[in-house]
């Protein structure tokens, strides 16, 4: 507990003026008696020495006056039980003592009387000092439930600016405008222009939502109110709504303002979705937030800015023009911004002359500002680790391996047998994904043990990619099955290390078949939807909505996919096994290869042959029918000059690349 804030509440100070009055009144307590033992009393009556004596009932006591000081006590006192009373009696009456003998009731003294009495009046007044005190305090206090929790962002905290925010310029660019129209709100009314009630900024973790919302307030020069969804909701029913209003309340009074709603999906889930009905406290939460959002007048200028992952499982009227007018998707960084973000995450810490922030950026595609500058703090704590004082590329290369698969286990040691078996099974599936014709190149491989890992196959794209061909998938499938396939065709004994790369094979391939419809027998048909109640935590699994038939007709398909990348991976391995030894007796002399040490490897690798050109169901029954034109012809009979293109011809649009997510495959040994 807090010193200061028990110091200035009343219970200090009750407890102290007790102790001061039962001082007091022993102080002002004149002549008390000294207690002596039983027997001391007995003695002192018998040998005539009292010179008065008082029996006291109740407290079965003795209060003796002495004629003469014994030990310098002049009043003595002793207690006695229920049996010596009578003794006693008999003793003072053979022996009187000049002053003669009484008997007397006991009675409570005066302090002990004024304490009984006046104590229930101050702890009365004690708490009600107490219970006022609350009523009046800070947000934090037993009574001030319904109480905003917002806090205000003051002038004196360290401020955020657009400046210190990269890789998200199209978030800036919105934001930035909402800072206009907080500062110039008269120049986007005089063209009859309404401020945006509210701004919802959604993406995955670790892209810079909140880090917007605080270079906003850093920006905009108003007050701005800072709350998370999960500070709404207490234990008590109603405390939400109270809040949500209390929190308006306050933002109107200081317009223009702007409040921010962190994980506002806490409060803002679906209505009817849960288990609590519409009496839920949260419900209740979200409708007051959605009135007080709706009833804000156009003039009010007073802004909400919410974030949030789970934009799917907000409640529609939350998210409809007029409350949330603009939706900002705030995406990972592509190279060009992990580059900047790395420049503003870099700034403040010693770099070696010789790294390239750019080609970092490069080897990091997929990540996100969060993990960008966690491989910057990394690699400063590697280097302070080392003693060393500036940041080079080997502190960066460990720090991204950190960050992708875990700290290295140097302690781990694996015979020779199991290293072998490693070294095999990641260099089948680097081999495999060389040999195929649209794989991303192979970065590094390493048989050192790390994270989870007994060893690790990085495979990362040149460019950043936003989509996947088929053929690309058909690889994905075939390398991952590369490192089983190598223990099938080296040692005929396959281990369980390949447990995670069969999972994601499977789950590849699925996918192709129910979502994607890269499947001839199945179609291009989406099947299975994923479902769960949103109160109920995450999606819980597909709900099937096709028949046993197609589902047996979709384990046929997804066992086919997965069969021929086998067969795939078994004729690249097969048709380089000289490759796969030269690049299992390097990585036993160096244990980790980068990517030039690899190309060198690689350099008589054997491409694997194009595929045939797929054509699904539709296309296959168009294309037996004659007579099939021409190109020439086709376009003679449309009527155009321009050629139109047969399907498989090198003449069709580019497609955009595929994802920009790393791969790393496969986490030797990780368990399901």
């Amino acid at each position: 507990m807090d010193l200061k804030r028990l110091t200035r509440g009343p219970v200090i100070w009750v407890i102290i003026g007790l102790i001061v009055l039962m001082f007091g009144a022993r102080a002002l307590t004149p002549n008390q008696y000294s207690q002596v033992d039983t027997s001391v009393a007995v003695q002192l009556i018998a040998s005539g020495k009292v010179q008065k004596a008082t029996m006291v009932g109740g407290d079965q006591r003795v209060e003796l006056e002495l004629k003469a000081p014994e030990n310098g006590k002049s009043r003595v006192m002793a207690y006695y039980v229920d049996a010596r009373g009578p003794e006693l009696v008999e003793l003072l009456a053979q022996n009187a003592p000049p002053g003669g003998y009484n008997d007397r009731i006991a009675q409570p003294s005066w302090w002990s009387t004024l304490l009984i009495s006046v104590l229930p009046i101050l702890l009365i007044l004690g708490l009600f000092w107490f219970l006022m005190g609350q009523m009046q305090g800070g947000g934090s206090r037993v009574m001030n439930f319904g109480k905003s929790k917002a806090k205000l962002v003051s002038k004196d905290m360290p401020k955020v600016t657009f400046a210190d925010v990269a890789g998200a310029d199209e978030a800036v660019e919105e934001l930035h405008e909402i800072k206009e129209f907080l500062s110039e709100p008269a120049k986007f009314q005089a063209v009859g222009a309404k401020i945006p009630k509210g701004v919802l900024l959604y993406g995955q973790p670790g892209t810079g939502k909140t880090l917007l919302a605080r270079a906003v307030a850093g920006e905009a020069g108003v007050p701005f109110y800072s709350i998370s969804g999960s500070d709404f909701v207490e234990m008590f029913v109603g405390v939400g709504a109270s809040r949500v209003r209390d929190l308006f309340e306050q933002a109107k009074a200081n317009a223009p303002a702007i409040v921010f709603v962190d994980e506002i999906d806490a409060v803002g889930r679906h209505r009817g979705a849960g288990l609590g009905g519409g009496h839920d406290e949260r419900e209740q939460t979200l409708n007051q937030l959605l009135v007080e959002m709706d009833g804000f007048d156009v003039k009010t200028n007073v802004i909400l800015i919410a974030a949030t992952n789970r934009p799917d499982i907000l409640d529609p009227a939350l998210l409809r023009p007029g409350r949330f007018d603009r939706q900002i998707a705030v995406d990972p960084p592509d190279m060009g911004g992990r580059e900047r973000i790395l420049q503003v995450h870099a700034k403040g810490k010693p770099m070696a002359p010789s790294v390239d922030l750019k080609a970092v950026a490069r080897r990091t595609p997929g990540f996100t500002g969060a993990d960008l500058a966690n491989v910057l703090n990394e690699a400063a704590l590697l280097t302070a680790r080392a003693g060393a004082r500036l940041i080079d590329d080997h502190a960066l290369d460990e720090a991204i391996d950190r960050v992708v698969a875990g700290p290295q286990k140097r302690t781990r040691i694996m015979n020779e047998k199991e290293k072998k078996i490693t070294a095999y099974h990641e260099g089948g599936h680097a081999l495999v994904a060389a040999a195929m014709r649209h794989t991303d190149p192979v970065t590094k491989i390493t048989i050192l043990p790390r994270g989870r890992a007994l060893g690790y196959t990085m495979v990362m794209p040149t460019d950043d990619k936003y989509s996947t061909t088929r053929n690309e998938m058909l690889d994905q499938l075939a390398y991952a099955l590369g490192g089983r396939v190598a223990e099938e065709l080296v040692f005929h004994d396959p281990t369980t290390g390949a447990s995670n790369d069969i999972e994601k094979a499977t789950a590849i391939a699925r996918a192709m078949v129910t979502q994607y419809g890269m499947s001839e027998r199945v179609g291009a048909i989406k099947l299975g939807q994923s479902g769960g109640e949103v109160f109920l935590g995450r999606d819980m699994g597909h709900q099937r909505d096709y028949s046993e038939e197609v589902a047996s007709i979709v384990d046929e398909e997804v066992r086919r996919l997965i069969e021929a990348a086998h067969d795939e991976a078994w004729h690249a391995l097969n048709d380089n096994r000289q490759v796969l030894d030269n690049l299992v007796l390097a990585l036993f002399e160096k244990e980790t290869l980068n990517k030039d040490e690899l190309a060198e490897v690689f350099a008589d690798v054997v491409k694997r042959p194009p595929r045939p050109v797929w054509l699904s169901s539709s296309q296959r029954a168009v294309s037996d029918v004659p007579p099939v034109l021409t190109p020439a012809e086709r376009a003679a009979a449309n009527g155009s000059r321009v050629p139109v293109p047969q399907h498989g011809t090198d003449s069709e649009p580019p497609l955009p690349p595929s994802s920009s997510a790393p791969t790393t495959l496969p986490p030797y040994g990780e368990p399901n």
